[in-house]
This record gives structure tokens, sequence and C-alpha cells, in this order.
């Protein structure tokens, strides 16, 4: 059975994970998070108290993890090494650290196959920096998914309030601009859109009408109900 991939791609704070989550329950797809996998690294990395420029200490780290995605009662949990990390990876310094760290190919290298595996198996959709270009070149469905900085930082800093953290607006917009410039510039895998596929900025989009958006889109890349392709 040939199983459909949708690979939404996009740089930090475009509304990835929320938008694949949504656009995944509405299909009955499986929701692979990219990000929360890389952020499980580096939290593991952050723990260990490695600094992110030292490529040979990571690379020996490596072999040492083991990070995986389960569901349990439709929620995703994230394993690091058995322990569900789900509500300690989504801080700035682990998101800081994960960018830093995720351009290395041991580290790349280990996660990718995971999530090749996943895809292989599932009708998934799955978000990151590099789902399009190198994880899923083959999917039928690709999205790049952006937004400008200010409303990047914007919601973020929304977020963060709304969970009762303290957020600088500006020290927010530095650290999406430079995690921008980090995605974009590593040496493997930098983040871009692929070629096939479609642009969808969504700065004055609702969170509605962009999972609209993106169900058209999957319908017009031949998705049937049925769970086949056309």
């Amino acid at each position: 059975m040939n199983h459909f991939n949708i690979a939404v791609d996009g740089p930090a704070g475009a509304g990835k994970s929320t938008i694949a989550k949504l656009v995944a329950k509405e299909l009955g797809f499986v929701y692979v998070d990219t990000g929360a996998m890389y952020r499980a690294m580096a939290l593991y990395f952050l723990r260990k108290g490695v600094d992110p420029k030292a490529a040979e200490e990571i690379e020996r780290s490596c072999p040492e993890v083991d990070v995986t995605i389960r569901y349990q009662d439709g929620v995703q949990q994230v394993l690091l090494n058995g322990e569900d990390v789900s509500g300690l990876i989504r801080t700035e310094e682990v998101g800081n650290m994960a960018s830093a760290v995720s351009g290395y190919m041991p580290v790349r290298e280990k996660l990718v196959e995971l999530q090749k595996q996943l895809a292989a198996k599932e009708n998934v959709i799955m978000d990151g920096r590099d789902i399009g270009t190198c994880v899923l070149p083959d999917a039928p469905a690709k999205i790049y998914l952006t937004a400008s900085v200010e409303v990047r930082a914007a919601r973020r800093y929304k977020e963060l309030l709304e969970k009762g953290m303290k957020a600088d607006l500006k020290e927010i917009e530095k650290d999406i601009e430079d995690r921008d410039y980090r995605d974009m510039h590593r040496e493997h895998s930098p983040l871009k859109q692929a070629e096939d596929a479609v642009l969808l900025d969504t700065s004055s989009m609702t969170l509605a009408q962009v999972v609209e958006e993106i169900l058209k889109i999957v319908r017009e890349k031949g998705y049937k109900a049925d769970g086949g392709q056309a």
C-alpha cells in the first residue's frame, strides 16, 4: 500500500507544529514532530554540558541517545532514553541548542532514518526544516510555511505569556533572526523551499484559513479521503 506523506517546512515560529497537528487530526494522519526529536537530543546535550561547537563530543554522544515518538490516548509523547520529556523541550534554551546542533551530520543521520521509517509505514504529516528537500523528497504534498519575523515573534511572545513565562519581544525577534540565519546557512540540509513546494505566507491568515488552504493543496496533490492517492 502506498502511503500519502505531507512535508511541511519553514522557519522557526511559523506555526508548523500547530498547523500540522490540526491537519493531521482533520485527515486522520500521524503527526511526526521532527522538531521535538531534535529538541530532545538538544536537551540531552544540555544536560551533559556539551558545547554546541564541540563537534567531536557531539558525534561521540549520539550513540548514547535514543529518541522516539509515541501516541498515548491521541497525545504525542517524546521519549529521551525512555523518559517522557514532552514538557521539558519547549524552552528557548533548548530551541537554540537544537538549532545549533541540528546541522551536524551524526545528529541528522540518526533522526532522519527514524523519520523515514515512520513515513514508510503510515500516512504522515511531518514538519521541520528539510522535510521536503531531504527527509521526504518524494512526498506528493509539500508546503513551505512562513511568516514575517515580527509576526512570528509576536506569536511566540503571546504563547510564552499565556504559559505564565517571562518574555521580551525584542529578544525573541533577535533569537528568531539568529535561528533563521543558522538554519539557512548550515552546511548540511539548510532550510530552503523545495522546488515543488507550495509557498504559504501565514502572516495575515488565521489558523483555520491556513488549515483549509493546506487541505485544499493536499486534495489537489491527489489525496483521496479513503486514504489512497488519486
